[in-house]
């Protein structure tokens, strides 16, 4: 199974070459060879898809078309003839004839012509077709060789040498006149993938993906329907500065120089930038099938659970960095950091080797991803039974490639065996000593060293010791990170205070599935046992079918947290478009909330709410805004800040 993103880089190669002068004209259905000479590869691309690929190499002395150099000649070729067919693998070929001779493994100083012969005829006059010049009369070949452990690297007399086996495959799938391009790169293009275009570039994950791209300098461009109404105008601009182009999602971004259209889940097959990539040819990635290629390209550190991967991420992160380590990070939730350096926050790229994702395992993605680090927090029901999250985070746990950072809990045991377990009991490796929770921080101690955590809930602190075993797993000592952790900025819509107006505060969270709301109300309770107000608590589904999965689930959660002063009410269910089912309505939870006893009701409109929000809170109160997915929430927390009356804000 090749890497689908490598179809993007021998489609960006392509696109390159067919600007050359002497470029043929290719149809969509056209069976090409590109030898990548940067990574020193081969592939076949067959009605746009890579279907072959095979470790090469090209010539030590470099890129050239001039007789008696001994450089492999760049541009555009044919195969001119296939030599050899039905000869045994290992037959010594010498002026593309058959010796009779059989190569059969023995060690031998002479570089020998092997198996297949495909030889070359270059197409661009002047270049590589022509005197002095010429592939063919130069008698450059594709064939086997008896150097079979050197591929990979360029040490080659101006042939491109294949193993025995792959040239044998390779034979069988061409035919005389197939087309070849000897690449030299993609100039300009930092990461070598040519225009990467994101469907719904507005989201979380695809503007963090869109934004490392153009960071580490390669081409990036977007559509997304927000932008196209005119809404979000200040995030559109975050991706503009950063050289991300945007489009209309019509279609219209696919054209031209496009080398791979990338979607999340959420895209749908009847969006016109999949039907234009259809019909053109370019080829669809899935969001996690780049992360992958991007997380197998550096030392990443992936992080994975069911709550707490965006804090963790961010904490990690913020180590790394404050301990010169200059990481780069890829993830879903917004960096307060970053974002008072006027960024979006969800993404940025450091110098060094090391990355950090978060990654999710709500639409499956986790498993695509070899980390060099996997840190796995927890196993909580949310958007899939357990039993199958489970079977994802073993097989996202076998393909750590140095060290696995697993919580304590007891479902999470037989991930335990050979990691490094965190936690607050006996049985953790790493665990927290001196524990103090807080209205607005934590404190605590690990292995002799104290640690302050400015912000609050155990939840947090059991997120720093993850992201402490992580940092230990990279080589930062625990001193390193004390300072960095103190001086922690946080994650935008985590439990992130927007202000205090006449003695009541106004929280804006991401709390969504029943654990993180759980969290939070608990987060929200240690800030109010000091001032004795209630908390008056907001909802909003994120989505018709996690509701209905996880109703139950939401009933208990917020029946066990909230107490009999406080007060709930829950906003319609948020809906992103597409073609969910709407057989389920926050109405209906209510009733189950209220049959338990909760002092709970239906918000019928924003606007009902924020007029009862400002008549209801009084001195002490703490306003609590939880809901995922949907931008527009952080609007309506300020606007409750914003409309609470009396007194100045602080």
């Amino acid at each position: 199974m090749f890497d689908p993103v490598l179809t993007a880089r021998y489609r960006a190669l392509l696109l390159t070459g067919l600007a050359r002068e002497g470029a043929p004209a290719l149809e969509s259905s056209s069976r090409v060879l590109v030898v990548d000479v940067a990574r020193q590869r081969l592939g076949l691309i067959e009605a746009g898809q890579l279907v072959f690929e095979a470790v090469i190499s090209t010539a030590r002395n470099g890129l050239g078309c001039e007789e008696g150099s001994y450089r492999t000649p760049t541009g555009w070729h044919r195969i001119h003839a296939r030599i050899g067919a039905g000869a045994e693998p290992g037959s010594v070929f010498r002026n593309r004839v058959a010796t009779g001779e059989v190569w059969r493994g023995e060690a031998r100083e002479e570089d020998l012509i092997l198996t297949r012969v495909l030889t070359l005829d270059g197409q661009e006059e002047g270049w590589n077709r022509g005197p002095g010049r010429d592939s063919l009369e130069r008698f450059i070949y594709m064939h086997g060789t008896n150097q079979e452990g050197q591929l990979g690297t360029p040490v080659s007399h101006g042939c491109v040498r294949l193993g025995n086996a792959e040239v044998l495959d390779l034979f069988d799938r061409v035919a005389e006149g197939d087309l070849l391009l000897i690449a030299e790169g993609t100039p300009g293009d930092g990461l070598g993938l040519g225009r990467l275009h994101f469907a719904g570039v507005g989201g979380s994950g695809m503007s963090a993906l869109a934004q490392f791209v153009a960071m580490k300098g390669g081409r990036a461009s977007g559509s997304d329907r927000s932008f196209d109404r005119g809404e979000r105008t200040e995030s559109r601009a975050q991706l503009e500065a950063l050289g991300v182009a945007i489009h209309p999602q019509n279609g219209s971004g696919l054209e031209g120089d496009c080398s791979a259209l990338v979607v999340s889940t959420a895209v749908e097959e009847d969006v016109p930038d999949v039907a234009a990539a259809r019909r053109l040819g370019v080829p669809v990635l899935h969001r996690s099938e780049l992360l992958a290629h991007l997380v197998a390209r550096y030392r990443t550190v992936a992080v994975t659970g069911t709550s707490g991967k965006s804090s963790t991420v961010a904490m990690i992160f913020e180590i790394l960095r404050g301990a010169g380590r200059d990481p780069s990070i890829i993830t879903g939730g917004d960096l307060v950091a970053l974002q008072r350096q006027g960024l979006w926050g969800n993404a940025w790229a450091g110098a060094s080797d090391l990355l950090v994702i978060e990654a999710d395992e709500s639409d499956g993605s986790v498993v695509r991803y070899h980390a060099a680090v996997g840190v796995l927090l927890n196993l909580q029901r949310d958007h899939k039974e357990m039993e199958a999250v489970a079977e994802m985070f073993r097989t996202f746990r076998v393909q750590v490639r140095e060290t696995a950072v697993v919580g304590e809990a007891e479902n999470l045991r037989a991930f335990a065996g050979g990691s490094l377990v965190f936690g607050f009991g006996e049985g953790a490796q790493l665990r927290t000593e001196g524990l103090s929770l807080g209205a607005e921080s934590s404190a605590f101690r690990v292995r002799n060293t104290d640690f302050r955590l400015p912000v609050p809930g155990r939840h947090n602190v059991e997120n720093a010791l993850a992201a402490i075993g992580a940092c230990m797993a990279l080589g930062v000592p625990l001193e390193a990170m004390v300072e960095p952790l103190s001086a922690f900025q946080g994650v935008a819509r985590r439990f992130q205070v927007l202000g205090t107006r006449a003695g009541v505060t106004v929280v804006d969270d991401f709390g969504h599935n029943p654990a993180k709301v759980a969290a939070s109300i608990r987060a929200a309770h240690l800030r109010l046992a000091a001032a004795g107000g209630r908390l008056l608590a907001v909802f909003q589904p994120h989505g018709f079918g996690p509701l209905k999965f996880l109703r139950a689930d939401f009933v208990e959660s917020f029946s066990a947290e909230l107490r009999a002063q406080d007060r709930l009410w829950f906003l319609d269910v948020f809906y992103a478009g597409g073609t969910a089912a709407k057989d389920i309505s926050s109405g209906d939870v209510i009733g189950d909330l209220v049959a338990r006893g909760v002092q709970a009701e239906h918000a019928p409109s924003r606007k009902w709410l924020v007029e009862r929000l400002a008549a209801e809170a009084r001195e002490g109160d703490l306003i609590l805004i939880m809901g995922a997915r949907d931008p527009s929430l952080t609007d309506l927390a300020k606007g409750i800040l914003a409309a609470l009356p009396g007194g100045g804000s602080e």
